[in-house]
């Protein structure tokens, strides 16, 4: 039996030893790539270059179980495929190094950039510029509202459902209870609904202890950095509990911790007003990495260089440990009836907490005829699939020119 398929199967993985120059050269791989990752899922397909067709790292077969993994579990789905890719080729030490790899550049120059914002976001020609970007954001978070919207409302239940969620939220509810009433509701709305489950492959190979030493050690690592924290800074504490809330709910990929993140930053703590938030966005648009970096932002804003630093690692670590924990288990939650039907649930309630947010970021803007123009015209680049960072750049350049 080869490696690979060795690994696809669950024979190895989470025990596997691997060497100090495996582990450099997963890092460096990723680390290039993350230079580049624009454009979220998207980059899914990069990925897939990489580590099928120049590496041969996995297998495709393999990264379409990841895939499915990924999209089935809390976490920006790219990242989190590049975790997958890591912990096939390199186990847990490999998860770790392409995960961090390919998260770091989207880290150090959202760090850079938010630096830069605390210095100049009053000067006139920088809030003209704020103001454009912000529009954009409005047109950014309403392109996916609908996209998600088309592929995941299908259904008269999950119309329901993200209607439920889109007014609760916009009542003051609490994201993360509308993603748990959601995924309950689920349970009994979806009884009847063909959710085209797969047959389970069979048992988990492996034992337990092997198979979950790594998410469990990295789960306590994870405790004892938050009990540090509540010992030593509050500030900190709360920041970083928060960030691990966060990433625990973001099913549906990175765009899911806007709500969440929106309602608890802006919402229930008061650390910034709507607008800075969408700052916030916006500058996560022009750096690589999915929008979920927007934690790096808020964390530099609370605390500075550290509350950056504890943000992104809080809002990431509890994808990963998840990611580790489930591979080996996956095919038999697809065979679940009731891990799909929850699942549906949560997702749709997701599509609706994003109308919400469009509609809370909407009302923050002082609207006039070319904010108007500028969000037209953003939208409808989304639409045809224009690369955000060039929408992102070319908003910014109008936005100082003309308002």
């Amino acid at each position: 039996m080869g490696r690979e398929e060795a690994l696809r199967k669950g024979g190895e993985g989470p025990s596997m030893r691997v060497g100090r120059e495996k582990l450099s050269e997963l890092f460096l791989a990723f680390l290039r790539l993350g230079l580049t990752a624009f454009g979220g899922p998207a980059m899914v397909a990069y990925i897939r270059e990489l580590a099928v067709r120049k590496k041969g790292w996995v297998t495709e077969e393999s990264l379409q179980h990841g895939v499915a993994v990924c999209q089935s579990i809390p976490g920006a789905t790219a990242m989190q495929v590049a975790a997958y890719v890591g912990l096939r080729a390199g186990g847990p030490l490999g998860a770790a190094a392409t995960y961090v790899g390919f998260g770091l550049p989207a880290f150090l120059l959202m760090t850079a950039l938010t630096a830069f914002y605390g210095g100049v976001h009053d000067v006139a020609a920088v809030v003209s510029v704020f103001n454009g970007l912000q529009v954009i954001v409005v047109a950014l978070v309403a392109n996916a509202t609908l996209s998600f919207g088309r592929t995941s409302m299908k259904k008269w239940q999950d119309v329901v459902l993200g209607l439920g969620a889109a007014a609760f939220l916009v009542a003051r509810g609490s994201p993360v209870i509308a993603i748990l009433a959601s995924a309950f509701l689920g349970l009994i709305l979806y009884r009847k609904v063909d959710l085209k489950q797969r047959d389970p492959a069979g048992p988990a190979q492996g034992t337990w202890l092997n198979n979950l030493r790594a998410p469990l050690l990295l789960t306590l690592a994870l405790a004892a950095g938050l009990l540090a924290l509540f010992c030593l800074d509050r500030k900190l504490f709360g920041l970083s509990a928060l960030m691990v809330k966060v990433d625990l709910f973001a099913f549906g990929g990175g765009y899911a911790s806007v709500p969440i993140m929106l309602h608890e930053v802006v919402g229930a703590r008061h650390w910034m007003d709507s607008k800075t938030f969408m700052d916030g966005i916006a500058l996560g648009q022009v750096t690589p990495g999915p929008i979920v970096i927007t934690a790096t932002f808020v964390g530099y804003l609370i605390a500075g260089l550290l509350g950056a630093l504890v943000g992104t690692v809080s809002v990431f670590t509890p994808s990963l440990i998840i990611l580790m924990a489930v591979v080996p288990y996956f095919d038999r939650l697809q065979g679940n009836a009731l891990f799909q039907r929850g699942l549906r649930g949560a997702l749709a309630s997701f599509v609706g907490l994003l109308l919400a947010v469009t509609i809370q970021f909407a009302l923050a803007i002082h609207w006039n005829v070319f904010s108007v123009l500028i969000a037209a015209g953003a939208f409808l680049a989304f639409r045809l699939k224009v690369d955000i960072l060039w929408v992102v750049l070319a908003g910014a350049v109008v936005s100082a020119l003309i308002l």
